[in-house]
């Protein structure tokens, strides 16, 4: 039997989608809090979206509007035809700035939403209700898609990661917000210039979006991402508002909680507070000392067959992962390393830094692609009392979260930031392509530790060749 077309477009009828939307949504990211259901999560809150989709072109003004359902349709064709190649095509290593780069959109569309429903109510009465929601949406909105453009550019390599910082840049940004806040109170106590001043909100937001990222150097990546989705999240909830779409209240109201508290925890976890990363000047790409002296000590370089030796007959070995075994691809040859060990009664474990890469839960999301099973992963927390009886720490291209600087060198740039504390294990092994420093730019005290041997080159080839030697044992 099919529904009549006034029950289909009824308000109650679309309502209660929405309602089953949402309920979806709700019920998808909570299949997100582990790799085994994380892929049944997004179909279910993929399937929340097209009902949303769905209720949506229901209502009267859109359905029978003159040209919305041919641009609802060019939209679905153009991002289905960009969409679906790039984020199949797209390598793990470059993940982080695919996410930056799909949270700008969402950014964006909030933005040019806002300057087109102003077009719409233009000479004419636009409610407050609908304004002021509006007005913070395309502020933030139009903030968080400029701001995740450089966020994108630092990391594909585009423009350089160490911070970038202009004279009196914070006066800068100060006038920015204050145009920003000005246009939008003017907006706001009724004028008939509402193209000019739409358009100075959105110009003014554009800039500070990226003057507020540029100083943010790539070791806060990770935070600024999380930063920058949250503020995503909040527009388009505002958005749903200034539109009375309760689907799109809900996503952004979860997309904006959970990004604030994902951002929370990370700053935490770097010892660091949120206006203090926004302030920037941290996380550079300096040259770090070509030569073994930083520390007083000698770097020992140690062979595929000693560290296969050293794995083969320890007890407990952990291998702390880092964006080096990213770039290298890497997350298989680990796998095939983990098994090798445990073949032979080795336990092995994950350490898992919460800012480890280049976007939060970069290394869970590696793993997870080369089947590691999720109990072995630990994170910080719960691996750092597990060090001191750990035969064999395997440091796989981790960096500044193993630096013990951190711990015991008040004039760091990292002091105070919680690490991975496998300095207390009883033997370390470094996997690295060369003595270069990480994001942070500082050299690290771990690699002349007299327990710690480095085993230079690819990390992709390095752990091949230990995982056939261990074999050949």
């Amino acid at each position: 039997m099919i529904l009549p077309a006034v029950f289909l477009q009824s308000t109650n009828f679309i309502d209660a989608l929405y309602i089953v939307a949402f309920g979806l949504f709700i019920y998808g990211l909570s299949g997100l809090t582990g790799p085994r259901t994380a892929v049944r999560g997004n179909k279910i809150a993929a399937s929340g979206m097209a009902i949303a989709f769905v209720a949506t072109l229901l209502q009267r003004h859109v359905l029978h509007g003159s040209s919305t359902p041919w641009l609802i349709a060019l939209g679905i064709v153009l991002g289905t035809a960009i969409g679906i190649p790039a984020a199949r095509n797209v390598h793990m290593t470059a993940m982080p700035q695919m996410v930056a780069l799909f949270n700008g959109v969402g950014g964006g569309a909030v933005a040019l939403i806002a300057w087109v429903e102003y077009r719409h109510h233009f000479g004419g009465q636009f409610a407050l209700k609908a304004e002021i929601p509006s007005l913070f949406a395309a502020i933030v909105g139009s903030i968080s898609f400029w701001g995740s453009n450089i966020a994108f550019g630092k990391l594909q390599g585009i423009l350089p990661g160490r911070p970038i910082k202009l004279p009196g840049q914070a006066a800068v940004n100060a006038v920015l917000f204050v145009i920003c806040l000005a246009s939008a109170i003017v907006l706001a106590a009724g004028t008939h210039s509402q193209g000019l001043f739409i358009l100075g909100i959105l110009l003014a937001a554009a800039v500070l979006g990226n003057m507020v990222v540029l100083p943010i150097g790539g070791a806060d990546m990770p935070v600024v991402i999380s930063l920058l989705n949250a503020f995503t999240g909040l527009s388009a909830a505002a958005t749903g508002i200034a539109l009375n779409n309760t689907a799109l209240i809900v996503a952004g109201m979860i997309v904006g909680a959970s990004g604030s508290i994902l951002t929370n925890l990370m700053a935490k976890a770097m010892n660091r507070s949120v206006p203090a990363i926004v302030a920037g000047g941290f996380g550079g790409t300096l040259d770090a000392p070509e030569s073994a002296g930083g520390e007083g000590g000698t770097v020992r370089s140690t062979s595929a067959q000693d560290v296969a030796i050293q794995l083969s007959y320890a007890r407990l070995v952990v291998i702390a992962p880092g964006y080096g075994m990213a770039v290298a691809q890497a997350q298989h040859a680990v796998r095939e390393l983990e098994k090798a060990l445990e073949a032979k009664g080795v336990e092995v474990k994950f350490a898992i830094h919460p800012v480890a890469g280049r976007m939060p839960g970069h290394m869970n999301v590696l793993l997870a692609e080369a089947d590691v099973p999720y109990d072995l992963l630990r994170e910080m927390d719960e691996i750092n009392p597990e060090f001191p009886r750990t035969d064999v720490t395997l440091v796989i291209g981790a960096n500044d979260v193993t630096n013990p600087a951190a711990k015991n060198q008040p004039g760091s740039p990292i002091y105070g930031m919680p690490i991975l504390e496998v300095d207390q294990s009883q033997a370390v092994i470094v996997l690295k392509r060369s003595m270069a420093s990480g994001f942070a730019g500082i050299d690290n005290p771990l690699f002349y530790d007299p327990k710690t041997s480095m085993l230079f080159g690819d990390a992709k080839a390095s752990v091949s060749e230990v995982t056939s030697e261990v074999q050949a044992l």
